[in-house]
């Protein structure tokens, strides 16, 4: 039988010892991602080396980081080209640059970052996953737990902030990296031609070279030490004794009197979110019912537990008072501090435009929510002309903030805090808000601990729109719960594990299994 097969004559380009420098980047979108790979392939090919770069994309932005794999190899004097990998190989990478700090876990758990060989290049800046922002009360993952990894696995660590390295000098965090990755010592290439090759991208070279050198410096030279002035400045107390308004100074000024040292900084933070949402007479009314809760606390000895009920009610009711309504959003989405934001993160000067789009999709309860009482009753009680509005209503869109048209449609929104306390959506949160702390007070003189526990349960209330709902229907579980064992000695105890089942389990299972331990032992 005749042999038609294709022999090529492969070979091998160097010593069967010779291998390839690997190199693996993780990077969400909008981070420049493709940028770094693009700069390390051109440094590589500007050192007369053969390299080649790979890119898997993730399932979104913020659900799955893009995977970009580079591999780089001295030439062949003979001009013979090697064959190189097109994804890392657990074991046989080098480098490993993560943009986020949970990326570089991830690496960790893909076996890409090894004791034996690899640098791990990491920023240790935390962007929150869709699913830690999605999760009733704090859902933010552990970052001790990657941290220890990282000490098991990596060869050889270079990890900070680099997101604030770049910010602080104009650019994107991709110059930070590169910066870190020439003083890792990892590429046998002079740092003299990192900044070549980002000189010749011709686009915010100056940043950029900025950035880079110092993430350069930082990495060779660890962090900078504070000054005196500096570390006194951070060693004042956190609530200041005058404030210049007149008025913001009089709510100080009662903070002070009427509130224990224990409650004084958590409830001036309250304040200041509860007066920024609304007005300076808002933030008298989060004082007086603040000062009712003392007043129950004090009367239940609470002096003697630390002034944990008060301290607790200062974060959970300014939380409670600052609820996310549809003039909040379109106020949030139209203030100056947000674009200003926006084009600092973007590394953006202000001779340049900035477009934004944004994705949003306003429900008609919502839209009624925000009328006053009266109007929003009405509208309700006419079924069709509800549906008509909703069908108009209830749909997705994608607006341009800073357009023309859509910046005043906000804007006007926005603007409509000053009726906000005559809406249906207030008439609601301030009965709910009632119930809740009716609750919480009703156990204080019987049974401090659940008391304050109640008071924790402001925390499964978040969101807007579809989420708001959801965590609404956790939070009045937990609650209906606790109540019926609140003569229990326990109670405290079972309204801590359903808080805690509450907050992590985003489908009810846990929670529906705690619940059913309870019903049992009843």
């Amino acid at each position: 039988m005749k042999d038609d097969t294709v022999k090529l004559d492969l070979k091998a380009v160097g010593p069967a010892t010779e291998r390839p420098i690997s190199i693996a980047i993780v990077a969400m979108g909008g981070q420049g991602g493709g940028v770094l790979t693009e700069w390390i392939v051109a440094l590589a090919e500007r050192e007369g080396w053969i390299a080649q770069s790979t890119s898997v994309p993730g399932v979104a932005q913020r659900t799955g980081a893009t995977i970009y794999y580079v591999e780089m190899m001295q030439a062949s004097p003979e001009g013979r080209k090697p064959v190189l990998a097109q994804m890392p190989t657990p074991g046989d990478v080098d480098v490993v640059i993560a943009s986020e700090y949970m990326e570089a876990g991830r690496s960790i758990l893909r076996g890409i970052v090894t004791p034996d060989r690899t640098t791990l290049i990491a920023s240790d800046h935390r962007a929150l996953s869709v699913t830690e922002k999605m999760a009733p009360g704090e859902s933010i993952a552990d970052s001790g737990a990657v941290t220890e990894a990282v000490h098991a696995t990596a060869r050889r660590e270079i990890i900070f902030d680099l997101n604030a390295v770049a910010v602080e000098n104009g650019s994107v965090i991709s110059a930070a990296l590169f910066g870190a990755l020439a003083a890792s010592g990892a590429l046998p290439f002079a740092r003299d031609s990192y900044i070549e090759v980002i000189r010749l991208g011709g686009k915010g070279v100056q940043a950029s070279v900025r950035t880079f050198d110092a993430a350069f410096d930082r990495a060779t030279k660890g962090p900078a030490q504070p000054s005196l002035v500096e570390q006194e400045d951070h060693a004042g107390a956190p609530v200041p004794v005058r404030l210049p308004d007149r008025k913001a100074d009089a709510l100080l000024q009662r903070l002070r009197t009427s509130l224990p040292q224990a409650a004084h900084e958590i409830a001036f933070l309250g304040l200041k979110k509860v007066v920024d949402f609304q007005d300076a007479a808002y933030g008298a009314e989060y004082l007086d019912l603040l000062g009712a809760l003392h007043a129950r606390d004090a009367a239940a000895d609470g002096g003697q537990h630390g002034w944990a009920f008060t301290v607790e009610a200062a974060k959970h009711l300014a939380n409670a008072m600052v609820y996310d309504d549809l003039i909040r959003v379109a106020r949030a989405k139209t203030r100056t501090v947000r674009r200003e934001r926006i084009r600092k993160e973007l590394g953006v000067d202000g001779d340049r435009i900035v477009r934004t789009t944004e994705y949003m999709h306003p429900r008609m309860e919502e839209f009624v929510s925000a009328l006053p009482i009266g109007l929003a009753r009405w509208i309700i009680a006419r079924r069709g002309l509800y549906e008509w509005a909703d069908r108009r209503i209830n749909k997705g869109r994608r607006v341009q903030t800073y357009s023309m048209r859509w910046f005043l449609a906000l804007y006007l929104i926005g603007s409509m805090r000053g009726t906000r306390r005559w809406s249906l959506r207030h008439e609601t949160e301030v009965r709910h808000r009632g119930e809740w702390l009716a609750a919480a007070t009703g156990a204080l003189a019987s049974n401090y601990a659940l008391a304050v526990g109640i008071l924790r349960f402001r925390r499964l209330i978040k969101g807007y729109s579809d989420t708001h709902v959801r965590s609404l229907s956790k939070f009045d579980k937990v609650m209906r719960t606790t109540l019926k064992i609140a003569d229990r000695d326990d109670a405290a105890m079972w309204a801590g594990l359903l808080l805690s089942a509450a907050v992590k389990d985003p489908s009810h299972e846990t929670l529906d299994g705690v619940i059913k331990t309870i019903e049992t032992i009843q």
